[in-house]
């Protein structure tokens, strides 16, 4: 089973997430706290990450900055402002998706991070 690391400073957005991914077949592992993704990123090595850019401890921006500098895993940033979606993928994001989030398309995004990451 393909792991995801859900990291968002609302509990209930990783609940939704985990129960919604689990019935399509993953393993999610959900974190509040950016300190703690980027530890579960070193010690879990997940098959993607979707990742709050408005986190409160450390912020979105710190913790793909910090990911990016040890981990190629595949990055779907989540996001109110459409604005920073650019600015996120020059900084090593390969995804975004407006909050809130359509999950069938958030699947279809997840697919296609899994699949163009296997065939590299």
């Amino acid at each position: 089973k393909k792991c995801i690391l859900v990291v968002d400073d609302e509990p209930g957005i990783g609940k939704v997430l985990r129960i919604n991914l689990n019935l399509l077949g993953y393993d999610v592992i959900a974190t509040t706290s950016g300190a703690e993704a980027i530890e579960l990123v070193r010690a879990q090595e997940p098959a993607v990450m979707l990742l709050d850019i408005g986190m409160a401890d450390v912020t979105g921006f710190d913790v793909l900055v910090r990911v990016r500098a040890f981990s190629k895993v595949p990055i779907i940033i989540f996001t109110r402002r459409p604005d920073i979606t650019e600015f996120a993928k020059k900084h090593g994001a390969n995804d975004s998706i407006a909050k809130p989030f359509d999950l069938d398309q958030l699947a279809g995004k997840i697919r296609f991070l899994l699949n163009t990451n296997r065939s590299a």
